[in-house]
């Protein structure tokens, strides 16, 4: 990454932070004043132990009077000294505050706006490493408020004090320790800008692989165990270690050799300022108490100093973890409601395609090109095709995961692309193919389009779906845990809890993804029922492969690159010669005959079996 591209990236993550300070100006502003008046109180201790050290030297010639001078001298630096851990106390009592606050927004907002993001992004990036992106981080913010408000703050206002203390009294080592501490701080900003950052943004994005390699493995831990796969995924992960391993060493040795630079320059300017002191003492210009406060004064300058230069490392290696969390405000959502966005109200479910237009972002044409289509209220309607035909795409496109190119979606009269996503959503059940159950109870698996259901509504909706009775012989019946994605239950299991979701839900509009895909006959047959009963009354869209599923429907729309070839009954389409829906029906009821052993003699007798089926 060239030099103007890190000093971009840094820019932008401190923008991002004191953009979030903005809105907690008043509890930043009072830790920085704390912060201020404790560095203050620090400053002026070498002052008062000059004064002591003046003080018990003149002590024989005024023996009470330095008594008074010494014990004044110590009075005021106790009193500096609980000026500064008082105020030290309350700043880091406001940082506590303030970067738990910020911790808790930056995680809430990266998660909101990673939840928005599109779904093909979603599709292109592990779970495990967005995860990581977002809690490396919210702690990296941690880093930041203490190195920014508590280290570096002070430890710049030292540098300027001291400078200007030590310039009251001999100007020219004033200027010595000013010049000093800035060519300090330049090498220090740019090292760490330009040699060490580079190289730990590598084995962040490094660090971010080893939570996605880990997470897909761990995800789909039942795979690997069909396959006896352990030591493979052993390896793979090795590899991915040993990749961070090798970045992370490059950063750190570099880190090492910058702060051993930094060391050697402190060391240096230390011996000037020395040899100048012991000048001023040769000339007669300094007394011994001068000479305590000269040696004072820099010895803090120089632990500021050389904090200063971790401080700055340390705030460069925040920076690089912050940098994939910001990225995500930086990034366009995929789906973005209209400023004047309404909640739809949906009543009837009738739906309208009205000369719709839309493509993938990778492709160069359209998949659907004026597309017009209309759906009655409460009309059940099933989508047939080959693959990458449109159908699961009609599908996205009424949930509006994907804004059309041209034409709209209507409603109930709604334009689609008016209203908030979330109310459209949530007029639209969805009971997928591959039903993904969160990890939590049956109960609120079941009750998750409607959380505030009662349990008596949660056990009918899973009466309807024909769930009711392998769920109560559950070791905990609806408050048994289904583990991640639900992999404590069967396929079978799944889709009827699925479709409890979808009763409970109790939607004007039904869609149901191939939901008896990949099941055994009982669950089908099961399935099959509650679909019956779940469709009853409400507008229902049912993809599916499965011919069998859609010969109950009102409709059946046949889909070929985007466009409908064919519609009808079952018994209309499956009598149309050389039509599309009949050859699919054909195929597959020639795959069931062949499994059971009984197949024709001829395709011409097949044909007329398949015709009246």
């Amino acid at each position: 990454m060239s030099e103007s591209s890190t000093k971009n990236k840094m820019r932008e993550v401190l923008t991002f932070l004191f953009r979030h300070w903005r809105g907690e100006k008043w509890l930043v502003a009072c830790v920085a004043l704390c912060m201020i008046v404790a560095t203050a109180a620090d400053l002026l201790m070498p002052v008062y132990a000059g004064k002591l050290v003046d003080a018990i030297g003149v002590h024989a010639v005024a023996r009470s009077l330095a008594l008074r001078s010494a014990l004044s001298a110590i009075a005021m630096m106790a009193l500096l000294g609980a000026v500064l851990t008082a105020m030290r106390f309350a700043a880091l009592a406001g940082i506590i505050r303030l970067t738990l606050r910020l911790m808790t927004r930056f995680a809430g907002d990266a998660f909101w706006r990673v939840q928005r993001f599109s779904t093909d992004w979603h599709a292109n990036n592990f779970a495990g490493a967005i995860v990581r992106r977002v809690t490396r981080g919210m702690w990296a913010v941690d880093m930041m408020d203490d190195i920014l408000l508590l280290e570096l703050l002070p430890a710049l206002l030292v540098l300027v004090g001291s400078s200007l203390l030590l310039g009251w009294h001999w100007p020219g080592m004033g200027v010595m320790v000013a010049a000093g501490a800035v060519v300090y701080i330049a090498v220090s900003v740019s090292l760490s800008l330009y040699y060490v950052a580079p190289a730990a943004r590598l084995s962040n994005a490094q660090d971010t692989r080893i939570g996605a390699a880990m997470a897909d493995a761990i995800t789909c831990n039942a795979v690997v165990k069909s396959f006896g796969a352990e030591r493979r995924e052993d390896y793979r992960l090795a590899k991915v270690l040993n990749k961070w391993n090798q970045r992370t060493w490059r950063t750190w040795a570099k880190a090492t050799r910058n702060g051993s630079l930094q060391l050697f320059l402190l060391q240096g300017l230390r011996t000037l300022v020395l040899l100048y002191a012991v000048r001023l003492w040769w000339q007669g210009r300094v007394t011994a108490g001068d000479m305590a406060f000269v040696l004072t004064s820099y010895f803090i300058v120089h632990g500021y100093m050389r904090d200063i230069g971790q401080h700055v490392r340390n705030l460069q290696r925040s920076a690089n973890e912050m940098e994939e969390m910001v990225d995500f405000h930086s990034r366009p959502l995929g789906v973005v409601d209209r400023s004047d966005a309404k909640a739809i109200h949906v009543r009837k479910g009738e739906i309208l395609y009205d000369r719709v237009t839309f493509r993938y972002g990778a492709q160069t044409e359209p998949l659907f090109r004026n597309f017009s289509l209309r759906i009655e209220a409460g009309e059940r309607v099933g989508l047939v095709g080959h693959s990458g035909s449109g159908k699961t795409t009609f599908v996205k496109l009424l949930h509006r995961l994907y804004d059309v190119g041209g034409g709209r979606i209507v409603i109930d009269g709604q334009d689609t692309a008016s209203v908030t996503q979330d109310s459209l959503r949530a007029q639209l059940a969805l009971v997928p193919q591959e039903p993904i159950l969160f990890h939590r109870t049956l109960a609120e698996n079941i009750a998750y389009g409607r959380p505030d259901a009662a349990m008596r509504e949660i056990e009918e909706a899973a009466r309807l779906a024909n769930a009711h009775e392998f769920i109560l012989r559950q070791t905990k019946g609806y408050h048994t845990l289904v583990g991640e994605r639900g992999v404590k239950l069967s396929g079978g299991e799944r889709q009827r809890v699925a479709l409890a979701r979808a009763f409970l839900a109790d939607t004007p509009v039904l869609v149901l993804d191939e939901a008896t895909s990949s099941l055994d006959s009982e669950s089908e047959a099961l399935i099959q029922e509650a679909m019956g009963r779940l469709m009853a009354g409400r507008t229902s869209i049912v993809i599916a492969h499965r011919l069998s599923t859609v010969r109950m429907l009102d409709r059946i729309l046949v889909f070929d690159s985007g466009r409908v070839v064919e519609e009808g009954k079952h018994e209309e389409l499956v009598r149309r010669e050389g039509g599309t829906y009949r050859r699919l029906f054909e195929r597959q009821a020639l795959g069931l005959v062949v499994d059971d052993e009984r197949a024709f003699d001829d395709e011409s007798d097949f044909s007329d079996n398949a015709v009246n089926y």
